[in-house]
């Protein structure tokens, strides 16, 4: 009789402990089900099975309706570009500043950093919390025109500009170039049909959004990264425990090498004659560029809130000149 009794508390004790936790997580994928962000968080759904959590992914073309939607208590979690989810987490949504993170390597070390455990306070901000960072590649300036390849070319231009990125707003003002407002479901159209003179975007655009057409017959792809974009899974704080949330960030740093692969298939997809090299005497000038704009969207301009966290910018200068250490900035007083 003891053994039936332990038996039958064991059967009711087993569903509650061994039920996995169901999320629903909105996708932002500007193609889809059949896209690779798409794809790449199914890959994590399978991933996080062990920690318990069960993933039901929802895809969405639109990304402000994802977040929207996210906001609205639609989905428990979206996952979408840091440029729209930084006003979730200023620190997270930091590393796509321009120009702050100029390799893969640095960008490697900055994501292994944020996923160790003594990163999991700055996951957490203002009622949400990061569960997991991927990267989507460097974003690069398509041209129609060849001769764009210096920061002074750009002056006049007319450059496809996402309306609510404020740091890239800036950035075009800054070399005096035309804002275009766009946003990420119509800026391939506008560069493709001519609106605009440039536009920019990781790798993948080049096909999935038909790019190619866009630098037909004279142009190219600037052959420098401006900035280091990334896809943040975000939740509310708390649908999740703390031990699983850090499980979640890590499962997703584990999956770095299986999605910078597919990053370095998408670059390499670009034809060798369509990158646009610029001399290392330009970049220098370029890198300073960045900095000072860096410092501004720090501090806030024109009293206009900051954009960048200062934690971050410092972060990742200190992995810079890591790598770097007898660039200028590495010796600068006003280093980030």
């Amino acid at each position: 009789m003891r053994k039936l009794i332990a038996a039958a508390t064991m059967s009711m004790l087993l569903p509650a402990t061994a039920s996995a936790q169901s999320l629903s997580v909105c996708v932002f994928d500007v193609i889809g089900a059949n896209g690779d962000v798409f794809n790449v968080m199914k890959d994590y759904a399978l991933e996080v099975k062990s920690l318990g959590v069960e993933l039901e992914l929802k895809p969405y073309t639109d990304e402000g309706v994802a977040v929207g939607d996210f906001n609205a208590g639609q989905c428990d979690a979206v996952a979408a570009t840091d440029l729209r989810t930084r006003p979730f987490n200023k620190f997270t949504g930091s590393i796509s500043a321009v120009g702050a993170l100029p390799s893969y390597d640095n960008l490697e070390t900055l994501l292994a950093t944020l996923s160790q455990p003594k990163a999991s306070q700055f996951m957490k901000s203002d009622g949400y919390e990061v569960l997991g960072i991927f990267p989507v590649g460097a974003g690069y300036l398509f041209v129609n025109d060849r001769s764009i390849n210096t920061a002074g070319a750009l002056a006049g231009k007319r450059m496809a500009t996402l309306e609510y990125q404020r740091d890239a707003i800036h950035m075009v003002n800054y070399v005096k170039a035309t804002v275009v407002p766009s946003d990420i479901t119509n800026f391939a159209g506008k560069f493709n049909n001519g609106s605009v003179d440039t536009a920019y975007a990781p790798a993948f655009a080049y096909e999935a959004l038909e790019l190619y057409k866009g630098i037909e017959p004279d142009g190219g792809v600037v052959y420098y990264p401006l900035a280091q974009l990334t896809v943040q899974l975000i939740a509310r704080a708390g649908i999740l425990d703390d031990d699983t949330a850090q499980g979640a960030r890590e499962a997703a740093w584990g999956m770095y090498p299986q999605v910078m692969s597919l990053i370095e298939s998408q670059e390499s997809a670009i034809p060798d004659e369509k990158w646009i090299r610029i001399p290392d005497s330009d970049i220098v000038g370029y890198q300073e560029m960045f900095r000072e704009n860096r410092l501004e969207m720090r501090d806030g301009v024109n009293n206009a809130p900051p954009v960048y966290d200062a934690r971050m910018l410092k972060l990742m200068a200190n992995i810079r000149c890591a790598s770097n250490p007898g660039a200028a900035e590495c010796t600068a007083a006003n280093r980030e």
